[in-house]
Protein backbone atom coordinates (compact mmCIF):
# COMPACT_ATOMS: atom_id res chain seq x y z
CA UNK A 1 0.00 0.00 0.00
CA UNK A 2 1.04 3.58 -0.63
CA UNK A 3 0.83 6.43 1.88
CA UNK A 4 1.28 10.18 1.67
CA UNK A 5 3.84 10.42 4.47
CA UNK A 6 5.22 8.63 7.51
CA UNK A 7 2.81 10.53 9.76
CA UNK A 8 -0.09 9.48 7.50
CA UNK A 9 1.01 5.84 7.70
CA UNK A 10 1.24 5.95 11.49
CA UNK A 11 -2.24 7.49 11.62
CA UNK A 12 -3.97 5.29 9.03
CA UNK A 13 -2.25 1.94 9.43
CA UNK A 14 -0.66 1.81 12.85
CA UNK A 15 -2.25 -1.58 13.50
CA UNK A 16 0.02 -3.28 10.91
CA UNK A 17 2.96 -2.72 13.25
CA UNK A 18 1.60 -5.35 15.63
CA UNK A 19 2.82 -7.90 16.47
CA UNK A 20 6.06 -7.46 14.50
CA UNK A 21 8.83 -7.88 13.76
CA UNK A 22 8.79 -4.79 11.55
CA UNK A 23 11.48 -4.08 8.93
CA UNK A 24 12.17 -0.48 7.90
CA UNK A 25 14.08 -0.31 4.60
CA UNK A 26 15.42 3.16 3.79
CA UNK A 27 15.86 3.66 0.05
CA UNK A 28 18.64 6.11 -0.84
CA UNK A 29 18.86 5.35 -4.58
CA UNK A 30 17.53 2.83 -7.11
CA UNK A 31 20.34 0.28 -6.67
CA UNK A 32 19.24 -3.24 -5.66
CA UNK A 33 16.00 -2.10 -4.04
CA UNK A 34 14.06 -5.16 -5.18
CA UNK A 35 16.73 -7.68 -4.10
CA UNK A 36 16.91 -6.00 -0.68
CA UNK A 37 13.16 -6.26 -0.19
CA UNK A 38 13.00 -9.85 -1.41
CA UNK A 39 15.82 -10.88 0.92
CA UNK A 40 14.11 -9.47 3.99
CA UNK A 41 10.70 -10.80 3.00
CA UNK A 42 12.24 -14.27 2.65
CA UNK A 43 13.69 -13.87 6.14
CA UNK A 44 10.11 -13.76 7.42
CA UNK A 45 9.42 -10.14 8.31
CA UNK A 46 5.61 -9.94 8.23
CA UNK A 47 5.62 -6.12 7.98
CA UNK A 48 8.01 -4.26 5.68
CA UNK A 49 8.05 -0.46 5.49
CA UNK A 50 9.78 1.03 2.43
CA UNK A 51 10.79 4.62 3.08
CA UNK A 52 12.13 6.26 -0.06
CA UNK A 53 11.53 8.44 -3.10
CA UNK A 54 7.97 9.36 -4.07
CA UNK A 55 8.43 7.87 -7.56
CA UNK A 56 9.81 4.52 -6.37
CA UNK A 57 8.42 1.75 -8.58
CA UNK A 58 8.27 -1.87 -7.43
CA UNK A 59 7.15 -5.12 -9.11
CA UNK A 60 3.46 -5.83 -8.37
CA UNK A 61 4.19 -8.97 -6.34
CA UNK A 62 6.33 -6.89 -3.97
CA UNK A 63 4.29 -3.70 -4.09
CA UNK A 64 1.26 -5.55 -2.75
CA UNK A 65 3.16 -6.87 0.27
CA UNK A 66 4.97 -3.77 1.49
CA UNK A 67 3.99 -0.36 2.85
CA UNK A 68 5.48 2.36 0.65
CA UNK A 69 6.12 5.68 2.38
CA UNK A 70 7.61 8.77 0.70
CA UNK A 71 10.64 9.78 2.72
CA UNK A 72 13.90 11.64 2.14
CA UNK A 73 16.51 9.44 3.81
CA UNK A 74 19.29 11.87 2.86
CA UNK A 75 18.21 14.62 5.26
CA UNK A 76 20.37 15.10 8.35
CA UNK A 77 19.28 12.62 11.04
CA UNK A 78 16.35 11.54 8.85
CA UNK A 79 16.80 7.83 9.58
CA UNK A 80 17.00 8.27 13.34
CA UNK A 81 13.92 10.52 13.28
CA UNK A 82 11.88 7.96 11.34
CA UNK A 83 13.00 5.03 13.50
CA UNK A 84 12.11 6.96 16.64
CA UNK A 85 8.64 7.82 15.32
CA UNK A 86 7.93 4.19 14.50
CA UNK A 87 9.25 3.13 17.91
CA UNK A 88 6.82 5.46 19.66
CA UNK A 89 3.91 4.17 17.55
CA UNK A 90 4.59 0.50 18.36
CA UNK A 91 3.43 -1.46 21.35
CA UNK A 92 6.29 -1.85 23.84
CA UNK A 93 8.27 -5.00 23.12
CA UNK A 94 7.66 -5.05 19.36
CA UNK A 95 10.84 -6.02 17.52
CA UNK A 96 12.03 -3.48 14.95
CA UNK A 97 14.77 -3.61 12.32
CA UNK A 98 16.22 -1.03 9.96
CA UNK A 99 18.65 -1.01 7.06
CA UNK A 100 19.21 0.60 3.64
CA UNK A 101 18.83 -0.64 0.07
CA UNK A 102 21.81 -2.72 -0.99
CA UNK A 103 22.02 -4.25 2.50
CA UNK A 104 21.14 -7.82 3.47
CA UNK A 105 20.59 -9.21 6.97
CA UNK A 106 22.23 -12.48 7.95
CA UNK A 107 22.13 -14.21 11.31
CA UNK A 108 23.33 -17.63 12.49
CA UNK A 109 21.58 -20.42 10.55
CA UNK A 110 19.45 -17.88 8.66
CA UNK A 111 19.08 -20.32 5.76
CA UNK A 112 16.89 -22.62 7.87
CA UNK A 113 15.48 -20.38 10.63
CA UNK A 114 13.30 -17.33 10.16
CA UNK A 115 13.53 -13.97 11.84
CA UNK A 116 10.68 -14.71 14.25
CA UNK A 117 12.45 -17.81 15.55
CA UNK A 118 15.63 -15.78 16.04
CA UNK A 119 13.90 -12.99 17.96
CA UNK A 120 11.80 -15.36 20.05
CA UNK A 121 15.01 -17.00 21.25
CA UNK A 122 16.71 -13.65 21.86
CA UNK A 123 13.69 -12.46 23.87
CA UNK A 124 13.87 -15.62 26.00
CA UNK A 125 17.51 -14.71 26.66
CA UNK A 126 16.16 -11.48 28.21
CA UNK A 127 17.73 -9.35 25.50
CA UNK A 128 16.03 -6.28 24.02
CA UNK A 129 18.53 -5.52 21.26
CA UNK A 130 20.97 -7.35 19.00
CA UNK A 131 24.33 -6.07 17.88
CA UNK A 132 24.91 -6.25 14.13
CA UNK A 133 28.16 -5.81 12.23
CA UNK A 134 27.87 -4.01 8.90
CA UNK A 135 30.20 -5.94 6.58
CA UNK A 136 31.21 -4.21 3.36
CA UNK A 137 30.60 -5.92 0.03
CA UNK A 138 32.10 -4.73 -3.24
CA UNK A 139 32.42 -5.73 -6.88
CA UNK A 140 35.88 -7.01 -7.85
CA UNK A 141 35.97 -5.20 -11.22
CA UNK A 142 35.09 -1.50 -11.06
CA UNK A 143 35.46 -1.07 -14.82
CA UNK A 144 32.66 -3.61 -15.23
CA UNK A 145 30.62 -2.33 -12.26
CA UNK A 146 31.44 1.37 -11.78
CA UNK A 147 28.98 1.67 -8.89
CA UNK A 148 30.84 -1.20 -7.11
CA UNK A 149 27.71 -3.37 -6.92
CA UNK A 150 27.54 -6.93 -8.24
CA UNK A 151 25.59 -9.54 -6.28
CA UNK A 152 26.91 -12.48 -8.31
CA UNK A 153 30.59 -11.57 -7.85
CA UNK A 154 30.45 -9.80 -4.48
CA UNK A 155 33.57 -9.86 -2.34
CA UNK A 156 34.28 -9.03 1.29
CA UNK A 157 37.31 -8.67 3.56
CA UNK A 158 38.24 -11.83 5.47
CA UNK A 159 40.53 -9.92 7.88
CA UNK A 160 41.25 -6.45 9.18
CA UNK A 161 38.46 -6.18 11.76
CA UNK A 162 39.12 -4.98 15.28
CA UNK A 163 37.41 -3.48 18.35
CA UNK A 164 38.28 -0.61 20.65
CA UNK A 165 36.98 0.19 24.11
CA UNK A 166 34.08 2.66 24.02
CA UNK A 167 34.88 5.53 26.42
CA UNK A 168 32.22 6.96 28.71
CA UNK A 169 32.46 10.78 28.84
CA UNK A 170 30.23 10.78 31.91
CA UNK A 171 32.73 8.57 33.79
CA UNK A 172 36.14 10.14 33.08
CA UNK A 173 36.23 8.27 29.74
CA UNK A 174 36.50 4.88 31.42
CA UNK A 175 35.36 2.07 29.09
CA UNK A 176 31.65 1.40 29.02
CA UNK A 177 30.59 -2.02 30.25
CA UNK A 178 30.03 -4.59 27.46
CA UNK A 179 30.32 -1.95 24.75
CA UNK A 180 32.97 -1.72 22.03
CA UNK A 181 33.51 0.30 18.88
CA UNK A 182 34.07 -2.08 15.96
CA UNK A 183 36.08 -1.19 12.86
CA UNK A 184 37.16 -2.78 9.61
CA UNK A 185 36.25 -3.21 5.97
CA UNK A 186 36.28 -0.31 3.52
CA UNK A 187 35.71 2.22 6.28
CA UNK A 188 39.08 1.18 7.72
CA UNK A 189 41.01 0.64 4.47
CA UNK A 190 39.86 3.94 2.97
CA UNK A 191 39.47 5.88 6.19
CA UNK A 192 40.95 9.03 4.66
CA UNK A 193 37.71 9.35 2.68
CA UNK A 194 35.39 8.55 5.61
CA UNK A 195 34.52 11.09 8.33
CA UNK A 196 35.73 9.84 11.70
CA UNK A 197 32.20 9.71 13.13
CA UNK A 198 31.20 7.23 10.40
CA UNK A 199 34.05 4.75 10.60
CA UNK A 200 32.41 2.29 13.02
CA UNK A 201 30.80 -0.84 11.59
CA UNK A 202 28.56 -1.72 14.56
CA UNK A 203 24.83 -1.04 14.39
CA UNK A 204 22.02 -2.02 16.77
CA UNK A 205 19.81 -2.99 13.85
CA UNK A 206 17.37 -5.21 15.78
CA UNK A 207 15.72 -3.87 18.92
CA UNK A 208 12.48 -3.91 20.91
CA UNK A 209 10.25 -0.85 20.98
CA UNK A 210 10.19 1.00 24.27
CA UNK A 211 8.63 4.33 25.32
CA UNK A 212 11.23 7.09 25.31
CA UNK A 213 13.81 5.01 23.42
CA UNK A 214 15.81 7.13 21.00
CA UNK A 215 18.12 6.08 18.19
CA UNK A 216 21.06 8.47 17.90
CA UNK A 217 22.79 9.44 14.63
CA UNK A 218 25.75 7.15 15.44
CA UNK A 219 23.46 4.06 15.43
CA UNK A 220 23.45 3.75 19.23
CA UNK A 221 20.53 4.24 21.62
CA UNK A 222 19.94 6.45 24.64
CA UNK A 223 19.34 3.30 26.76
CA UNK A 224 22.86 1.97 27.34
CA UNK A 225 21.88 -1.68 27.76
CA UNK A 226 20.63 -1.62 24.16
CA UNK A 227 24.20 -0.85 23.03
CA UNK A 228 25.82 -3.89 24.67
CA UNK A 229 27.10 -6.86 22.69
CA UNK A 230 25.95 -9.45 25.25
CA UNK A 231 24.38 -9.93 28.64
CA UNK A 232 26.67 -10.18 31.73
CA UNK A 233 26.49 -13.96 32.12
CA UNK A 234 27.21 -15.43 28.65
CA UNK A 235 27.66 -14.64 24.96
CA UNK A 236 24.56 -13.74 22.97
CA UNK A 237 23.61 -13.91 19.34
CA UNK A 238 24.89 -11.24 16.99
CA UNK A 239 23.96 -10.62 13.37
CA UNK A 240 25.63 -9.26 10.25
CA UNK A 241 24.36 -6.89 7.59
CA UNK A 242 26.33 -7.32 4.38
CA UNK A 243 26.28 -4.00 2.60
CA UNK A 244 27.27 -2.37 -0.67
CA UNK A 245 26.51 1.05 0.83
CA UNK A 246 30.07 2.19 1.60
CA UNK A 247 31.46 0.89 -1.70
CA UNK A 248 28.73 2.77 -3.58
CA UNK A 249 29.40 5.96 -1.64
CA UNK A 250 33.13 5.82 -2.25
CA UNK A 251 32.53 5.49 -5.99
CA UNK A 252 29.74 8.08 -6.15
CA UNK A 253 31.70 10.67 -4.16
CA UNK A 254 33.80 12.91 -6.45
CA UNK A 255 36.36 13.28 -3.65
CA UNK A 256 37.19 9.56 -3.62
CA UNK A 257 36.07 7.97 -6.88
CA UNK A 258 39.18 8.94 -8.86
CA UNK A 259 41.51 7.75 -6.09
CA UNK A 260 40.03 4.25 -5.98
CA UNK A 261 40.62 1.92 -8.93
CA UNK A 262 39.85 -1.33 -7.10
CA UNK A 263 38.57 -2.46 -3.71
CA UNK A 264 40.35 -5.82 -3.97
CA UNK A 265 43.37 -6.59 -1.77
CA UNK A 266 45.13 -9.72 -0.53
CA UNK A 267 42.41 -10.34 2.08
CA UNK A 268 39.48 -10.15 -0.36
CA UNK A 269 37.40 -13.33 -0.73
CA UNK A 270 34.21 -14.08 -2.66
CA UNK A 271 31.08 -13.77 -0.56
CA UNK A 272 29.16 -17.05 -0.55
CA UNK A 273 25.86 -15.53 0.65
CA UNK A 274 26.10 -17.92 3.58
CA UNK A 275 25.65 -17.41 7.30
CA UNK A 276 28.22 -20.15 7.90
CA UNK A 277 30.91 -18.18 6.06
CA UNK A 278 30.20 -15.14 8.23
CA UNK A 279 30.41 -17.25 11.40
CA UNK A 280 33.62 -18.93 10.20
CA UNK A 281 35.16 -15.49 9.68
CA UNK A 282 34.10 -14.43 13.17
CA UNK A 283 31.74 -11.79 11.83
CA UNK A 284 28.78 -12.93 13.90
CA UNK A 285 28.21 -15.00 17.01
CA UNK A 286 25.69 -17.84 17.50
CA UNK A 287 25.82 -17.54 21.29
CA UNK A 288 23.81 -20.34 22.89
CA UNK A 289 21.59 -20.81 19.80
CA UNK A 290 22.49 -24.13 18.19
Amino acid sequence: MDYQSLDAFLTEAKEVLAPGPVAMIFVEDQVEVVSTLRHHMRAGFPTVLVLGPQDLSLPPEIDLRVHKIPYDAHRTDAVAQAVNKVNEACAPGTWLYYCFNGEYLFYPFSETRNIRELLTFHTEERRSAMLSYVIDLYAPDLSKNPNAVNLDEAMLDRAGYYALARPDPANDNHPKERQLDFHGGLRWRFEEHIPEARRKIDRIALFRARPGLRLRPDHTFNVEEYNTYSCPWHHNLTAAIVSFRVAKALKYNPGSTYDIHSFKWHNSVPFEWSSQQLMDLGLMEPGQWF
